[in-house]
């Protein structure tokens, strides 16, 4: 039997194609999803997708920008929470921000940093993802100017945070961060100890 197709203002197709897909995305924990299957779920014809994404990997790159969007919204939040004069603080309110965001999104964190997301290079150079990275810097050339953190190149900083967050994200979305064996707060002890590392 045929589905009947969704209803939409004209205009809005773009918008249910992405909202059906993230739908799917959590709901399947993951991406395996064909675009006429999203079609289908979404209610409209097999071809609609095809006005807005040429393929699967374009929408799967939308999917990833808006993930990156809502990650730079709720770390910007997360910031202003914190006293701005105090850049221990402020890591620790954008770092647990992070790994929440990754926690409560797992399926679309992982598109977000997978290479099916679309061209690795022109996805993360890209606006968003940028800005997202530069509220780090910003904290890292804050903490500098205070004279709190080490006077280093400050993108080095942000890598060894990135990589350590991100890393921490990706554990705790496995379940592998057993206290057994990483601690009852190895989440507090890790970004403590990093942090040493970058304070003068």
């Amino acid at each position: 039997m045929q589905e009947k197709e969704r209803p939409y203002h004209h205009g809005d197709l773009k918008r249910v194609i992405i909202e059906t897909a993230l739908d799917m995305l959590r709901e399947e924990r993951g991406w395996q999803f064909t675009l006429r299957e999203v079609a289908r779920r979404a209610g409209v014809s097999h071809a609609a997708p095809y006005k807005h994404f040429p393929d699967k990997g374009a929408l799967l790159t939308e999917l990833a920008l808006l993930g990156f969007a809502q990650m730079r919204q709720e770390l910007a939040a997360a910031i202003e929470t914190a006293p701005q004069n105090e850049v221990r603080r402020v890591f620790f309110a954008m770092a647990d921000a992070y790994v929440r965001f990754g926690a409560a999104n797992p399926a679309l964190y992982r598109l977000m940093f997978s290479a099916d997301a679309g061209k690795i290079h022109d996805l993360y150079l890209s606006e968003i993802p940028m800005a997202t990275f530069g509220l780090l810097l910003a904290i890292l050339e804050r903490g500098q100017q205070q004279g709190v953190l080490r006077q280093r190149p400050v993108q080095g900083q942000a890598a060894a945070c990135w990589a350590q967050v991100h890393g921490f994200t990706l554990l705790s979305i496995d379940g592998l961060l057993l206290p057994e064996k990483v601690g009852d707060n190895a989440f507090e002890a890790a970004l403590t100890t990093l942090l040493e590392g970058l304070e003068g």
